[in-house]
């Protein structure tokens, strides 16, 4: 089995060009690396935090040319995995409040979308079993998503802006039902390629609408940089899922939402 060249990149290097985005906010920001949610002394976190923004550069510009995608797929896969596996003390320690929990499944979203292009350019796994794998991983961080709105349905209708109508809790209770019917199309396998393709829609024009223009309005604000990043990555994630089950569609003659 040879590896194949995916007919679509727009995910891989919308994904490539927010981690490196990533790392070089935290470039522009010396002094905010609290997002690493570090235990370690002031001088650890910085040095921890450099290394882990010059990853992202790399990385996010590898993973945007054929010949070096897989090494820059490991790199960011690993210093995604790295950075969720941080959120794991606080999970631990408040394992009945859901915000680590929705720190560590973004990050996760994050290392799905790199395994799945370093899985696409190997010959290691049939395209069905990366379909199936890259659905259920994904699917569980697209409910993840659907719960974080959930649990903080006031603070996401906060961030919806004022100028659209009807109301602001109409489109966060809104926007949180079409999260929930994601995972459920990927993780049964049902409409999944649809699931997919609205899921990136979504997510992307939550960040046009919501964290450009916070960005715009607030540029020197860390936090507000680093979400908007962070949701166009995962837009580059949930955007390489669904170039990869459109491929498996093209080459399976039955129905998408028909498989078992």
């Amino acid at each position: 089995m040879t590896a194949a060249t995916p007919s679509s990149n727009l995910g891989r290097y919308v994904f490539g060009a927010a981690a490196l985005a990533f790392g070089l906010v935290t470039l522009a920001f010396p002094d905010y690396y609290d997002w690493l949610e570090l235990r370690w002394s002031a001088q650890d976190g910085r040095v921890f935090a450099y290394a882990a923004s010059a990853a992202q550069i790399f990385g996010g510009a590898a993973i945007c040319f054929r010949r070096t995608a897989k090494t820059g797929a490991a790199v960011l896969g690993g210093v995604y995995l790295l950075i969720a596996l941080l959120s794991v003390p606080r999970i631990v320690a408040t394992p009945r409040m859901f915000y680590p929990w929705g720190d560590f499944f973004n990050q996760f979203a994050l290392v799905t979308g790199a395994a799945l292009v370093y899985a696409r350019l190997s010959p290691a796994l049939a395209p069905k079993t990366l379909d199936r794998i890259g659905r259920i991983l994904f699917g569980v961080c697209a409910v993840s998503f659907a719960l974080y709105q959930a649990f903080y349905l006031d603070v996401t209708a906060g961030l919806v802006p004022k100028w659209i109508p009807p109301t602001q809790m109409f489109w966060a209770v809104t926007t949180t039902v079409f999260l929930a019917l994601a995972p459920v199309g990927l993780l049964l396998n049902r409409q999944a390629l649809l699931a997919s393709r609205l899921l990136t829609l979504l997510l992307a024009i939550f960040g046009l609408l919501v964290w450009v223009p916070s960005v715009v309005l607030d540029p020197h604000n860390h936090f507000k940089w680093t979400e908007t990043v962070e949701t166009f990555a995962i837009v580059g994630a949930a955007w390489i899922l669904a170039d990869l089950l459109g491929e498996y569609q093209l080459t399976n003659p039955r129905p998408h939402g028909a498989q078992r």
